[in-house]
């Protein structure tokens, strides 16, 4: 079962990897040239806040949603830690204890182990239900590779092209898992850097969680060094 659930886990992964890959072959560039923006359902990471830290437990459950796309192509996630462009980070949820959106502080977030494959390395990055009462994610969260400093390592993490957010609703406990990729540097032949740290904010919070990250040497310039970043799923991406 286990092995399965890594096959599907790694074939998502793939799969929005190669769409992105394809929008950058036919813009021309190895980059993204969208300017940075805010949407309902997304995060921006920010390196200033404590770290936490748990272990996923638990599954979810994906509630219907009839909303649009939350992501039709491929844009930048900013470290700002802010909303961009003049939007603003939606606050009409109900809060705690109601099954409104799960807030930084109800949440804990750990990395899962990488799942290479075709050149891939692929990591889930999992935000457990802390608290005693269900709330819910739905969209991409922020990350950012942070130095033992807190510097940042490399550019803003790119949304994965195709990715459709859903409303993930989370019992305490319970897990969701976002998938984090980017080419092997190895075979790129992309800079790398190994970061202390894995900022990473829930989507529409301004609050950031930290884990430190143990998967090694991540791509920081050069060739195909865009990381990706895919939207919440119930689960632990195990």
């Amino acid at each position: 079962m286990a092995k399965t659930t890594r096959s599907s886990r790694r074939a998502a992964l793939l799969a929005s990897s190669a769409a992105v890959l394809g929008l950058l072959t036919a813009c021309g560039s190895g980059g993204s040239s969208a300017s940075p923006e805010h949407e309902s359902g997304t995060a921006a990471p920010a390196t200033e806040n404590p770290s936490a830290s748990g272990s996923p437990s638990g599954d979810a459950s994906t509630a219907p949603d009839s909303a649009a796309p939350e992501d039709a192509g491929t844009s930048t996630v900013t470290a700002s830690g802010k909303a961009s462009s003049g939007s603003s980070t939606p606050k009409s949820d109900p809060g705690s204890g109601s099954g409104g959106r799960c807030h930084t502080s109800e949440l804990s977030v750990s990395v899962g182990g990488n799942d290479p494959g075709a050149g891939q390395e692929n990591f889930p990055v999992v935000l457990t239900n802390s608290s005693g009462a269900t709330c819910t994610v739905r969209g991409f969260p922020g990350a950012a590779f942070v130095d033992g400093s807190g510097k940042q390592l490399g550019s803003d993490p790119e949304r994965a092209a195709g990715s459709t957010a859903k409303t993930v609703t989370l019992k305490p406990g319970q897990s969701a898992w976002a998938g984090l990729t980017f080419s092997n540097p190895g075979i790129s032949g992309a800079k790398t850097a190994t970061p202390a740290t894995l900022v990473v904010t829930p989507p529409d919070e301004e609050d950031p969680l930290k884990v430190p990250w143990k998967g090694g040497a991540v791509p920081v310039s050069g060739n195909s060094s865009s990381v990706r970043l895919t939207v919440f799923s119930a689960g632990s991406g195990a």
